[in-house]
């Protein structure tokens, strides 16, 4: 079996846990809750990096991060599903950087009040992280992506909103009604995203 090391609220492992219920794979993996800044966590020697997600294969290998897994996942399923060919492979990868950085800069920002003494913290580099967030949720809000059945882009997407939701109490919404209305049509096509919400 397959071992996922994550935890509940990682925005990076909901995307590797959604990939793996669209693609059917989710019952053939074991998901280890993990604690990153425990210095005696076995995770360090599962992955140099400390990170999580780090997937556990069955010979022992591991793979990370989110990008690296997702794609191993899709071609355990076949190839092809949520990576599709030719140009729209770019879209979705690109789609898929911009959810990502999405999800990095609100982690930063997260690390910054949770690590940081507050009179050592920099409010200029906690703008720049929020001005990153900010104009990456002002491209998609131009154009949401248009989907039938999610791909790696708009399952990061989806996994980038809904941390924004978690960790910044939902303050995007106000402004990006067309990223609201996308990101309830994903819910209610994909239930896999609820299926991995962390519940309050």
């Amino acid at each position: 079996m397959l071992v996922l090391r994550s935890a509940p609220a990682s925005p990076f492992g909901r995307k590797v846990k959604i990939a793996a219920y669209e693609l059917g794979l989710i019952d053939k993996i074991e998901i280890t809750a993990t604690d990153t800044s425990d210095p005696t966590e076995v995770l360090r020697s599962q992955n140099p990096l400390g990170k999580i997600p780090t997937l556990i294969l069955e010979d022992g290998t591991t793979l990370f991060d989110s990008r690296v897994i997702v794609e191993y996942l899709d071609e355990l399923a076949g190839g092809g599903k949520l990576f599709p060919r030719g140009a729209e492979r770019f879209k979705q990868l690109r789609l898929q950087a911009l959810a990502d950085g999405v999800m990095d800069a609100t982690l930063l920002q997260v690390y910054e009040i949770r690590f940081r003494p507050e009179e050592g913290r920099n409010a200029a580099w906690v703008a720049n992280q929020a001005g990153k967030v900010g104009r990456a949720l002002a491209e998609l809000e131009a154009a949401p992506p248009a989907f039938e059945r999610p791909r790696v882009g708009e399952i990061a997407l989806a996994s980038a909103l809904g941390y924004l939701d978690l960790r910044q109490e939902g303050k995007w919404r106000a402004a990006h009604p067309n990223l609201v209305a996308w990101l309830d049509g994903f819910a209610a096509k994909v239930p896999s995203f609820e299926e991995t919400r962390v519940k309050s």
